[in-house]
């Protein structure tokens, strides 16, 4: 991709993060009472993460010292949370993160003949208020329509595909491979790990220990 196409892009990218922070920070509001989400609150920063390589680099423009100089978290949490819990990039923060711990719904296709269905979950830390099957559909982020425009953005960015790049993977000291082999390298292992057993997408875990407990996956939440 030519360089203004991806600058163009990463404008881009900048505009969706606006629109999205605008839209969590209303449906935020309408839950007060029910969330229980803060600094420090990190049960869904699980690890090993993945983005799309738009948003990887937002990442590595705003935090290109933390990346070279700083150390990933030990594995089993997000490689960019810090010893109490807490965000070290969390105005670059991926969209996934963005919207974590609101009460979501989203459309899952069954096979033929039946309907599709609306499903609705929310973090059980957030469980407690008006049931999800009395919100109102602008009481609920719906997931799938923004998914697709990231999906697009990075489409954009990349010349026509949608590569991931796993967070802890933007930390050079996160391992002793050369930097050049790591993409090939991972692209290789995910490959050969999609053909053992399905995967999360979002987050490349195993269903069973997905940070959204399998019903609303993160694979189910961004565009292939």
């Amino acid at each position: 991709m030519s360089e203004p196409g991806r600058e163009e892009a990463l404008a881009e990218l900048a505009l969706f993060r606006a629109e999205v922070d605008a839209r969590t920070a209303r449906l935020a509001a309408q839950h007060a009472q029910r969330l229980s989400c803060k600094r420090g609150c990190s049960g869904c920063c699980i690890d090993d993460i993945s983005v799309f390589e738009v948003e990887a680099e937002a990442i590595r423009r705003a935090h290109g010292e933390l990346l070279k100089r700083g150390a990933p978290h030990p594995a089993g949490a997000c490689a960019f949370l810090d010893a109490e819990g807490a965000c070290r990039i969390y105005e670059e923060r991926p969209y996934v993160c963005r919207t974590h711990g609101l009460p979501l719904s989203w459309i899952e296709e069954r096979a033929a003949p039946a309907e599709p269905v609306e499903l609705r979950d929310v973090c059980p830390l957030n469980e407690r208020g008006a049931p999800l099957g009395e919100l109102a559909p602008d009481e609920l982020w719906r997931i799938g329509p923004f998914e697709e425009r990231l999906g697009a953005i990075q489409e954009q960015f990349s010349g026509g595909t949608r590569t991931r790049v796993r967070l802890r993977a933007l930390f050079p000291r996160s391992g002793f491979l050369d930097p050049s082999l790591r993409r090939p390298l991972g692209r290789a292992l995910d490959a050969l790990e999609a053909a053992r057993r399905p995967s999360c997408r979002a987050c490349s875990s195993p269903r069973t220990s997905c940070s959204a407990r399998g019903s609303t996956c993160c694979s189910e939440r961004l565009p292939n």
